[in-house]
């Protein structure tokens, strides 16, 4: 992945497991994180839509799963957060060129391989798998 929007997601989601049923202000979260809270929040909210996390605002409000954390695949997370590339993007060739014709189709293929293959490995560990990992 070109960004480190999973990476993110993955720690922000592994506290929210880990601290459960506590809610976690974006404050908390950032400080673990070493980010700007606006940007927590900006993730929580996307998280938020695709129905992992819930949010309450307010003097006691913070974020805790929509669900429990066996029934949160790594994959949904990554489908969540998703790049528009999972390698980058393709190349502007010569459509004279034999080659430059014909490469962003095969790129895109082997892209689209490589995808798969992530989205079916992620798709075999929940999130408490991996918070798991963690005294």
């Amino acid at each position: 992945m070109t960004n480190g929007r999973f990476a993110t997601a993955l720690h922000i989601l592994t506290l929210l497991a880990k601290q459960e049923p506590e809610l976690l202000s974006s404050a908390y979260i950032a400080g673990s994180i070493n980010i700007n809270p606006v940007l927590v929040r900006k993730e929580i909210r996307n998280l938020q839509n695709h129905g992992l996390i819930l949010s309450k605002e307010g003097k006691n409000g913070g974020s805790t799963l929509a669900k429990p954390s066996t029934k949160i695949l790594l994959s949904d997370i990554y489908q969540a957060v998703r790049p528009t590339t999972l390698l980058g993007r393709s190349n502007t060739p010569n459509p004279a060129c034999p080659i430059g014709k014909q490469i962003n189709t095969h790129i895109e293929s082997l892209y689209s391989s490589a995808e798969e293959a992530l989205i079916q490995q992620l798709g075999s560990q929940t999130l408490a798998d991996f918070t798991n990992r963690f005294s």
